[in-house]
């Protein structure tokens, strides 16, 4: 169901575009909370941490994306979201997010010879991954 007035987003990380086009809504994983802006929302910087990046776009199709942390910009209708990293939900290797998990697990239970917060950092983003994977 389209809600709203369709605006334009786009969502970027170093190596590609990952989306670009007209959305009715997207929410974002601030850094405390998620939020949602909509058509006309106030211009807005805003941090952005581990979490998910939904989009429902002007055709009223969902859009999910694991994301590690990044910047979104609101201005004039248009949303630009900076990320490290963006992954649509349903490509997401869930067995690769495993590994990962159980690295940074084992890391943690370590706690010897390594950045502790590093490997929390690391745990976040696998256990991300797998709740948004399809």
């Amino acid at each position: 169901m389209v809600t709203g007035k369709p605006f334009d987003v786009e969502i970027v990380t170093p190596e590609r575009l990952v989306f670009e086009g007209k959305v009715d809504s997207v929410t974002v994983p601030g850094t405390h909370t998620p939020f949602q802006m909509l058509y006309n929302h106030a211009a807005i910087v805003s941090e952005l941490g581990i979490g998910a990046i939904e989009l429902t776009d002007a055709q009223g199709k969902h859009h999910l994306y694991a994301t590690s942390g990044g910047f979104v910009q609101m201005l004039n209708n248009k949303a630009s979201i900076v990320v490290e990293s963006a992954e649509e939900s349903g490509s997401i290797d869930v067995q690769r997010a495993q590994e990962a998990r159980k690295r940074a697990e084992e890391r943690l239970a370590r706690r010897s010879g390594f950045d502790a917060k590093r490997a929390e950092l690391s745990l976040a983003r696998a256990l991300n991954r797998l709740k948004l994977a399809k």
